[in-house]
């Protein structure tokens, strides 16, 4: 699986380097990134993610170096004027106000959680001081405070307020970070196509979750970097996923009775995304029988079928990156 920010962040710290987190708190005008997106800088000038490249990152990596071995973090605003954005070679403009964070030995305990919560599908919040000394602290579903000790006079209610926001926000001397997990992707068939489509997926931000009744083929060596690798039948397995309605699901697997079958358990269940690959002789004929079947008809229509954005796909590859660039068009839309 890919690693997250926080991996980095802890295997700096555990060889005694350190660095500062860049976030994005907010932005004016057509820059590049939204808030929340973050990039680490080490103490020998690496960068790990990114909040926009070009000249904006560059300037907020300079100024990171500035912060590093130190209790106080900065907030930076970066003006990035039409000139400088056109010599730059971007085409995004605008202000973006960038809050830097040094790393601490003492919140290796909270980044590691963060990692675990990331690769894990655990929502949270992340609440840091900005009044003086630099101080955190995590609050995960189950209420469980990890970091230092802010004073959070009702963790529920609190907690309730403020995870379903999507972007970070500065209450008086405080900064509010929700934590909302990598969306899970399960892919039905663990063929050549789902080869391709796993690693995309997987570099795009989904947790993938490779199901398949052979272990011949849903196995590590040809899914290295798979969240998780399930060998069960294709109708069984329902039994053992979990679906909230935030799920992706790609149906690519051998056979039309398999896909069918597959397709019939996963309109029982709430999707952000439900994806089937076949010619549209064969989508029309089994899309009709789940008519037949007495499926929701808006639930029906909604199945992308053909699979994948129309871009005269053909070799297993291309399919993948159409399929992959579906995702990314539904997750960005909603």
């Amino acid at each position: 699986m890919k690693n997250t920010i926080y991996d980095i962040i802890e295997e700096y710290i555990e060889n005694d380097k350190t660095g500062s987190i860049a976030t994005v708190i907010s932005r004016e005008g057509s820059a590049p990134r939204d808030a929340g997106a973050k990039m680490f800088v080490g103490e020998d000038g690496q960068t790990y993610e990114t909040i926009g490249g070009g000249n904006l990152e560059f300037k907020v990596q300079k100024q990171a170096m500035t912060t590093m071995n130190t209790d106080e973090p900065q907030f930076v605003r970066v003006n990035m004027e039409p000139k400088e954005v056109t010599s730059d070679g971007m085409i995004c403009g605008g202000e973006v106000e960038v809050f830097l964070e040094p790393i601490q030995k003492k919140h290796l305990e909270l980044y590691r959680k963060l990692e675990q919560m990331e690769k894990n599908g655990k929502k949270g919040i992340l609440i840091t001081n900005l009044n003086g000394k630099l101080e955190k602290t995590l609050v995960d579903e189950d209420m469980t405070l990890t970091g230092d000790d802010i004073n959070i006079w009702d963790k529920n209610s609190f907690f309730y307020k403020n995870i379903n926001k999507i972007h970070p926000q500065t209450v008086e001397d405080t900064l509010i970070e929700t934590i909302h997990p990598s969306p899970l992707l399960y892919i039905f068939g663990a063929g050549h196509i789902s080869q391709f489509i796993a690693p995309l997926a997987n570099t795009i931000g989904f947790q993938v979750v490779i199901i398949d009744d052979r272990s011949e083929f849903a196995n590590k060596e040809r899914f290295p970097d798979a969240h998780e690798l399930i060998v069960k039948d294709f109708q069984e397995v329902f039994n053992q996923l979990k679906f909230s309605g935030e799920e992706f699901v790609v149906i690519v697997t051998r056979g039309h009775q398999y896909d069918r079958d597959v397709l019939e358990e996963s309109l029982k269940r709430k999707t952000k995304y439900l994806g089937m690959i076949g010619s549209k002789m064969k989508v029309k004929m089994i899309l009709e029988q789940m008519r037949k079947l007495g499926y929701d008809e808006e639930k029906v229509d909604n199945v992308y079928s053909p699979i994948g954005l129309s871009i005269n796909a053909d070799t297993p590859q291309e399919i993948a990156v159409s399929i992959a660039a579906e995702l990314i068009k539904v997750r960005r839309n909603n």
